[in-house]
């Protein structure tokens, strides 16, 4: 229980730091003329990232703890190294809403010489990779499918918003 406490307490600053740095972001962008494509689903990845995060609280700390299967954080750990590497690399140009800056290139360094959005990659694999560290696959397997859907909706959007 304590070591989950832990884990899950250190995953919910680093997602807190990362909305604070995303919201600076954003303003900083807005600022220079970007403008904000299909704000409407935004609510939708919110509710889904907290009710994800909010739900292992519940069953990994206080509900039924259990122990800490030791690979799956080691991969979890891997998914944070990588997860770093696409917030910096995109700089001052990430964000969690889908900002447009005209005429800014897309960027093409880092993870995205190998994958079109290897920040969606990474969520994907965190979703279903931090239940299992504490034995619940069926909660990582409900929230991906959920998740997959989220990113079908978000994907989209986002490449029409960069043909534009």
């Amino acid at each position: 229980m304590l070591l989950a406490g832990a884990i899950l307490g250190l995953v919910t600053l680093q997602r807190l730091g990362e909305l604070v740095l995303a919201r600076r972001n954003t303003a900083r962008l807005l600022g220079q003329g970007a403008r904000e494509a299909a704000p409407g689903h935004y609510p939708l990845i919110v509710a889904l990232h907290a009710a994800w995060l909010m739900g292992l609280w519940y069953l990994a700390v206080w509900h039924a703890p259990g122990d800490v299967r030791l690979g799956w954080l080691v991969v979890f750990v891997v998914l944070q190294g990588l997860r770093v590497w696409v917030i910096a690399t995109l700089g001052p140009r990430w964000t969690t809403r889908i900002i447009v800056l005209p005429g800014a290139p897309l960027v093409k360094e880092g993870p995205f010489r190998f994958v079109s959005h290897p920040n969606y990659c990474i969520v994907a694999a965190e979703i279903l990779v931090l239940p299992l560290c504490f034995g619940l696959v069926w909660y990582g397997i409900a929230f991906s499918g959920l998740n997959a859907v989220v990113l079908w909706i978000r994907i989209r959007a986002e490449e029409a918003a960069l043909r534009q």
